[in-house]
């Protein structure tokens, strides 16, 4: 591990000028200097603004003491830390209020399950161990975890980051369980949306090659400015075209499904990682996409055309769309809600709509080209 870090941090920070004549938004408000920097270092041209506010650690202390002296008090059966950040800042407050000990205590007798190793972190440096955590660092992977379970009687504690999880408590209700919410801190979208405006104008002018979103409040801010200046087709237009959404991970990626945006994410969720991917997928969109497919096929796409193994393949609105949506996380699923929003306007009447696109889609690539991921959606079949 200490090997990998030395190397991320090495490569990090190496002049490469990848990213020359690049011109990427960074949305982040905390660490937004060390992204910036790394971008620039490659080259790009960054248009900074941030979407949330620059502390985000809005704790309101009286109801955080209340509800900790409240757990200190019960049985907890079960609790879930979802971030890294808010599970630190609240064993920091408990530390101050004297309580950090008989909290440890109680939730240690808890079955723990973390979101991500961040989370994991910040448990494990307090004495705390996870009995487990999904490998995808997503939240409803925990939930699918659970949701077999008869959770009857059980107490749940719920670590909150950021965003209400208020359905999640209701969805462990369901399931017979006694839900306590910890809600650590809020984020609130940044005190000047200037900056946000134009840089929602300046995509929407076709004046970026990609945005970057490291939490899912800020892609939440940033598509609820769009709206706020009557530009959030035109946003959504340019991400579906060719403007990189690129997220930090999985779950700042699953706040665009909604809105059917295809987004990309670095194989680690980490902010070097981020940069790095920029830096070899934009100089390639700018010459053509190569993907290797399955079976030895070689998709290329450049500019409106699509060449499959050396040869032209016309593709009419509709699963032109999906290819796109597609070829945007290669071998990567996409939900069939995610790719009815992007079918051309008149054509997504419902999900048979999709199941159409692809089968027209098949037809030209090859029926192995697109695979079928059950219940989830589908993805293309790259060469491994």
């Amino acid at each position: 591990m200490a090997v990998e870090k030395a190397q991320e941090i090495y490569d990090a920070d190496v002049d490469t000028g990848a990213l020359s004549g690049f011109r990427v938004g960074v949305t982040a408000a905390r660490k937004a200097e060390e992204q910036i920097k790394l971008l620039e270092r490659r080259g790009a041209h960054v248009v900074w603004a941030p979407a949330l506010s620059v502390d985000p650690n809005r704790v309101d202390a009286g109801a955080l003491r209340a509800v900790t002296e409240q757990i200190i008090g019960q049985r907890v059966d079960m609790f879930l830390a979802t971030t890294g950040i808010g599970t630190r800042a609240w064993f920091e407050a408990a530390e101050e209020w004297g309580l950090i000990d008989p909290l440890l205590e109680t939730l240690g007798g808890a079955e723990i399950l973390a979101r991500g190793p961040k989370s994991v972190g910040a448990l494990r440096r307090r004495g705390l161990r996870e009995l487990w955590a999904p490998e995808s660092e997503e939240f409803d992977d925990v939930l699918e975890h659970l949701r077999g379970r008869d959770l009857t009687g059980k107490r749940i504690v719920v670590q909150e980051h950021g965003q209400s999880l208020s359905m999640v408590a209701h969805a462990l209700t369901r399931q017979g369980a006694e839900v306590i919410n910890v809600i650590v801190y809020r984020v609130e979208s940044a005190a000047d949306p200037e900056p946000m405006f134009r840089l929602v104008e300046t995509l929407a002018d076709g004046e970026l090659d990609a945005v970057t979103f490291t939490s899912a409040p800020a892609v939440a801010a940033f598509m609820q400015a769009a709206g706020s200046v009557g530009l959030r087709d035109e946003v959504v237009a340019a991400f579906q075209a060719d403007v990189v959404a690129a997220c930090v991970g999985p779950v700042t990626a699953a706040a665009f499904e909604m809105w059917g945006v295809p987004t990309m994410i670095p194989d680690r969720s980490r902010t070097a990682a981020l940069v790095k991917m920029l830096e070899t997928e934009l100089p390639l969109r700018r010459e053509g996409l190569l993907i290797e497919l399955a079976g030895g096929h070689q998709l290329l796409l450049h500019d409106d055309a699509v060449i499959l193994d050396g040869a032209e393949v016309k593709l009419s609105p509709a699963p032109a769309a999906v290819l796109g949506a597609l070829v945007a996380t290669p071998g990567n699923v996409v939900s069939r809600p995610a790719l009815l929003a992007m079918l051309p306007s008149g054509t997504a009447g419902s999900e048979h709509a999709v199941e159409m696109a692809v089968a027209r889609l098949r037809a030209a690539l090859g029926t192995k080209a697109v695979q079928t991921v059950v219940k989830r959606g589908y993805r293309l079949a790259v060469a491994t």
